[in-house]
């Protein structure tokens, strides 16, 4: 059996001038019906399937921008390796460092019928709105899934 595999990006920003200092990381809010008026532990990475024909990175670059509406930013790619989720999906994460004004976002879109069985199609953002965390919040909003790639870049950043 073949399993889905998806790519993202964790965008960081330092909060201050010493190596020290603290770090923000960027999240996504779920767009769509199902997700309104949910916050704490309904945040996610921005990040999206793909299939054989394109590289994790690749994928990672270009669901970034799909869901954000912004080109990926340049820099070191920080691996953050992989989590098997329990539905079997393979979720593979890179960290970049970048600072992005969550005010520039476009995001993409996708369709569905809501309300259910009503025969009307609507569309909606992939992420509703995108914010800036310090991680003892970011613990809280992301979902508890994609918890260890924030432990990991915290790790390797020794924050």
């Amino acid at each position: 059996m073949t399993h889905k595999r998806s790519a993202g990006l964790l965008l960081f920003r330092r909060t201050g001038t010493e190596p020290e200092s603290g770090v923000e990381v960027l999240l996504g809010h779920m767009g769509g019906p199902l997700w309104a008026g949910r916050e704490a532990g309904d945040w996610a990475i921005p990040k999206g399937e793909y299939g054989p024909e394109e590289t994790p990175r690749d994928a990672a670059r270009r669901e970034f921008t799909e869901e954000i509406g912004l080109p990926p930013p340049e820099g070191d790619y920080l691996p953050l390796g992989e989590v098997r989720l329990t539905s079997g999906k393979l979720v593979t994460i890179w960290a970049v460092e970048a600072d992005l004004d969550p005010a520039l976002m476009v995001p993409g879109t996708f369709t569905m019928e809501w309300p259910p069985h009503s025969g009307n199609v609507q569309e909606f953002p992939e992420l509703d709105r995108v914010a800036w965390f310090a991680p003892p919040l970011a613990q809280n909003m992301l979902m508890p899934s994609q918890l260890p790639f924030l432990e990991r870049l915290l790790g390797l950043l020794k924050v």
